[in-house]
């Protein structure tokens, strides 16, 4: 389908044979030459061109506006002769009304693209673009991000992942996947929305930023450029019936901490009492901690490592050391060591700790605190560590925050001592309100020993 305007000569009478199956079979590009042409006496401005590699194609070349104009017909081994003719007479009509052979060829090529985007359009489904798009990022994504994803277009009624004879609901992208691009309009996504806000507004509003997160992804795709107008979709009325969401503030109070301990230390599973107390005095997140391993708790020196933001093939953004506190530390060594998994349970597939909540819940109502959620203790390790004073900067090290001034990113390298020295005030002032006692470190550490 190449083409290419050139200033060359008309073709000399001397190159000029009757084309037979012959002379084009016998035709080869001369040795020490990088081509070699040859003109049909038949048909006017029909050419053999030969390649040194040994390839010919047939070529139309004509006079167009004062200007040679030289177009590909096609591979020699494609077109019979006759046929190479009828194609070169069509563009010698059209040379006649001064029309560019390329720009014929040029326009062929947009209507056929145009013609396969539209079969494209008529058949691929959101979810087949979906499942690529899915397939291409999962890498580059969080393990929940991910699985956000999946959950987004699962089926219902299929059996669930976790606990027997419960059966999956159908994900908020679901109505959608089976939906052609072509039929793919801002009237359907604004009554999709509708539907979806009756019952859960929160997932809607996100899986609409998924979904669109997608669209303009396939936008960039060569198979699918083209096929779906994202502005389009994004109509005012679209926007307008996306909620919107309202960040969570939910975070303790300081009063409130000796009702949540007691009824924490009352969880009858040792391993989930355990996970959401250190959740609380770490501010870690909570994927992070489940995913702590015996290997990453060092008793001797007192220190845990923490995985940053685990991805769907289990690799992480970063890796922060932070103290193993004397609570903390009592909290763990009393957990039974079944697997690799300090926080670990029999019953997941994984070996570990999955959700919590079935334990958790109950213990915050009978606290009296509703709506505080897993990641609201983080927030109140962040909020009530302010009541010891600690340097911000400190705080953030601890949870795994980007430092986001010049002089926490470039000067400040807080060694795992320091941290300690605040992290354990941290805690000692979090049992203090609890009305609990700090149980008294252990932690051994190097002295300096003067010769005699």
């Amino acid at each position: 389908m190449a083409s290419s305007d050139s200033t060359t000569k008309p073709a000399k009478a001397k190159n000029k044979v009757n084309f037979t199956a012959g002379r084009v079979a016998a035709f080869k590009c001369p040795d020490g030459k990088k081509e070699a042409f040859l003109w049909d006496d038949k048909q006017p401005g029909l050419g053999l061109r030969a390649f040194a590699s040994g390839k010919k194609t047939y070529i139309f070349q004509v006079w167009v506006n004062g200007r040679t104009q030289r177009t590909v017909i096609g591979a020699e081994e494609s077109f019979d002769i006759e046929q190479a003719r009828t194609e070169a007479k069509k563009f010698n009509v059209l040379a006649s009304q001064n029309v560019s052979p390329a720009k014929v060829k040029r326009e062929k090529a947009a209507a056929e693209l145009s013609e396969e985007k539209e079969v494209k359009r008529g058949s691929v489904t959101l979810g087949a673009v979906w499942s690529e798009y899915v397939e291409a990022n999962k890498n580059d994504w969080g393990e929940k991000h991910y699985k956000d994803h999946l959950k987004s277009v699962q089926q219902a009624g299929l059996p669930w992942a976790r606990g027997k004879g419960r059966l999956t609901k159908q994900g908020c992208l679901f109505p959608l996947v089976n939906i052609k691009l072509g039929d793919l309009n801002a009237d359907l996504v604004r009554r999709w929305l509708d539907k979806e806000n009756k019952t859960r507004p929160g997932v809607a509003a996100q899986t609409y930023r998924l979904l669109f997160a997608c669209l303009s992804w396939s936008n960039e795709q060569p198979e699918y450029a083209g096929l779906i107008d994202v502005v389009a979709l994004k109509s005012k009325a679209v926007k307008k019936t996306v909620t919107k969401l309202k960040p969570r503030d939910d975070v303790l109070q300081r009063e409130q901490l000796p009702a949540l301990f007691a009824e924490f230390r009352k969880i009858a599973n040792p391993v989930i009492s355990a996970y959401v107390q250190t959740l609380l005095l770490t501010g870690a997140r909570r994927n992070e901690l489940m995913g702590l391993q015996w290997s990453d708790v060092d008793f001797t020196w007192k220190s845990m490592t923490i995985r940053d933001k685990a991805t769907s093939k289990g690799s992480v953004e970063g890796v922060r050391v932070i103290p193993l506190t004397p609570y903390v530390e009592s909290l763990l060594i009393q957990l039974p060591r079944r697997n690799q998994w300090v926080f670990s349970s029999l019953s997941g597939k994984s070996g570990k700790l999955n959700d919590p909540r079935k334990s958790y819940d109950p213990a915050i109502n009978a606290a009296g605190i509703a709506n505080l959620t897993l990641h609201g203790l983080r927030r109140s390790f962040a909020t009530l560590s302010e009541w010891v004073e600690v340097p911000t900067g400190v705080v953030a090290q601890i949870m795994g925050h980007k430092p986001s001034a010049t002089a926490e990113k470039h000067y400040k390298q807080r060694p795992l001592d320091l941290l300690r020295l605040w992290h354990e005030r941290i805690e000692t002032w979090f049992l203090e309100q609890a009305g609990l006692c700090a149980p008294v470190s252990s932690e051994k550490r190097l002295t300096v020993v003067k010769e005699a």
